[in-house]
């Protein structure tokens, strides 16, 4: 988000967008997203919904707290997505920052939980 200082955290939900794509980063993006979710940090949603532009999907994004991207490889759909619907705040985690590339990284629990601590640190307040 751009405003750092200014966090909405209360009630409104934190949501959480992962490129699921074909690749192992993209397995690693998904299995993140549900890590997350599971352990309360946020919420897994759809990004199919935004993409399609369901009125559902777009009116709770738009009343989020913070919203998380998690992209896989550096074609960044995740992020794509969110900015082409018209949102502009959000939070955006690119596995190659984490050093992950494309075809070269095994989906294990480890890395998973590696990808879900820096999500998690993204939905921090």
């Amino acid at each position: 988000m751009s405003d750092k200082n200014a966090c909405a955290c209360g009630a409104a939900p934190k949501l959480i967008f992962a490129c699921s794509g074909a690749a192992d980063v993209g397995a690693i993006a998904d299995r993140a997203a549900r890590k997350l979710t599971k352990d309360g940090a946020g919420k897994m949603y759809c990004l199919a919904g935004i993409g399609g532009r369901v009125s559902g999907i777009m009116a709770t994004t738009e009343s989020a707290a913070r919203i998380l991207a998690i992209d896989g490889c550096p074609a960044n759909c995740a992020k794509n997505s969110l900015e082409q619907a018209g949102f502009k705040k959000y939070e955006h985690l690119q596995l190659g920052d984490l050093g992950m590339a494309k075809g070269k990284t095994p989906p294990t629990a480890d890395v998973v939980a590696k990808v879900a601590a820096a999500g998690a640190a993204k939905l921090t307040c």
